[in-house]
């Protein structure tokens, strides 16, 4: 199953490479969400800053 991607020029593609620019592309799709994250707290504080403290 191929998922849609996106390259730092701003172009949407299905293929590991951009056929614009030829970069890397990366994943649009936002991670799955588990109950057990183990990290999401230290995402939180790298995404809002250190509110929590």
């Amino acid at each position: 199953m191929k998922l849609l991607k996106k390259c730092g020029c701003g172009n949407y593609s299905m293929r590991d490479e951009c056929p614009a620019c030829g970069a890397k592309t990366f994943s649009v799709h936002p991670p799955k969400y588990s109950p057990e994250d183990k990290f999401a707290e230290y995402r939180r504080k790298a995404k809002y800053g250190k509110q929590g403290e």
